[in-house]
């Protein structure tokens, strides 16, 4: 479709094909609340649109009217519709219609309406439309790393046409290029979990777990790979408690200087819920942190005498968390001393 054709700019009323037909004003009824001053030439397009809509016209017109009606308002639900019944009655190319509707999408990547379009074409397409698709929300993508409907429209083509490939390898590099982007790391979990090719969360986790510890260490203050790490056991505390990876990382961050140690300690305090039983070491690199150590009697502040180690890490997150520092007093209080 030619975008910069002349004749698109025509209104309805000035086109002799359309001499035929009665336009159908909208029904504000006879006292309006808050009446809308609509543009003239969508006030008059609508007004067309409503007269085939009722009268069913699938028609190339109809066709080109929808167009000229998203144009005016790419989010009507209804027009777009419309549009499906008009493209399926006229046996349209739908390839040709893909390339309309990612010209649409150009300047409204978070319409829902053009992204349901777009799947219902690739739906009537099949398999075929999988590369063609990836391909798409990777371009939207590389403008907008967390855009949810792009997101949402890959993972359905990966689990509804396949094309898993080099799915994990995507992820990778989008990590190399944004270690933060938790779009990706969320992505990265869908994948080790629904690809049919990987063998499942338990076949990867090994892997997973060397790949998230090396990424924790190189930005302890990056919360998308703790709740990773964490995912990587679900269902299956026992392995994540009983995992020496897990506790070795956490005194690793917890004994380095300068660091955020947040999600450390907050990884720890989850860890103790479920059982684990703490090494020395981690005692004595979580009893450094605590402020009030070194104001009071070490041996009437031990964390393995008076205080737990959990209370002692909900003291520290007190300070070090201020932002949640009465989600941490709940946590303590949660607590069995």
């Amino acid at each position: 479709m030619n975008w910069e054709e002349d004749e698109e700019k025509l209104l309805p009323s000035q086109r002799p094909e359309w001499s035929d037909v009665s336009p159908l004003p909208q029904d504000d009824g006879p006292n309006p609340v808050v009446p809308i001053a609509y543009k003239p030439e969508f006030a008059e397009t609508m007004d067309y649109f409503r007269a085939v809509y009722r009268a069913d016209e699938r028609s190339p017109r109809a066709l080109q009217l929808t167009h000229q009606a998203i144009l005016l308002n790419p989010g009507n639900y209804t027009v777009w519709h419309f549009r499906r019944l008009i493209l399926e009655t006229l046996s349209k190319d739908l390839q040709q219609e893909l390339d309309y509707v990612s010209k649409i999408a150009e300047k409204n990547s978070k319409n829902y309406q053009i992204w349901h379009h777009r799947r219902w074409l690739a739906e009537k397409l099949g398999p075929d439309a999988a590369g063609r698709e990836l391909k798409f929300t990777e371009k939207i993508l590389s403008g907008d790393a967390k855009n949810y409907h792009a997101w949402s429209h890959r993972q359905w083509v990966l689990q509804s046409l396949g094309g898993w490939d080099d799915e994990l390898e995507y992820c990778h590099q989008l990590l190399e290029e944004d270690i933060f982007n938790n779009s990706a790391w969320n992505q990265r979990y869908f994948i080790i979990t629904k690809s049919p090719l990987l063998g499942g969360l338990q076949a990867m986790r090994e892997s997973e777990v060397k790949y998230t510890v090396a990424a924790i260490l190189a930005n302890p203050e990056n919360e998308s790979p703790w709740r990773y790490l964490r995912g990587l056991y679900k269902d299956d505390p026992k392995s994540w408690i009983h995992d020496p990876q897990v506790s070795t990382l956490c005194l690793k961050v917890l004994t380095s200087s300068g660091t955020n140690h947040v999600f450390a300690l907050s990884t720890v305090l989850d860890l103790l819920s479920h059982g684990l039983q703490p090494s020395r070491e981690l005692r004595e690199a979580v009893d450094t942190l605590n402020p009030a150590s070194s104001r009071l009697d070490s041996q009437e502040n031990s964390s393995s005498t008076k205080d737990s180690l959990g209370n002692t890490i909900c003291s520290v997150l007190e300070h070090a968390d201020a932002m949640r520092v009465n989600y941490w007093r709940w946590r303590k209080s949660q607590l069995i001393v």
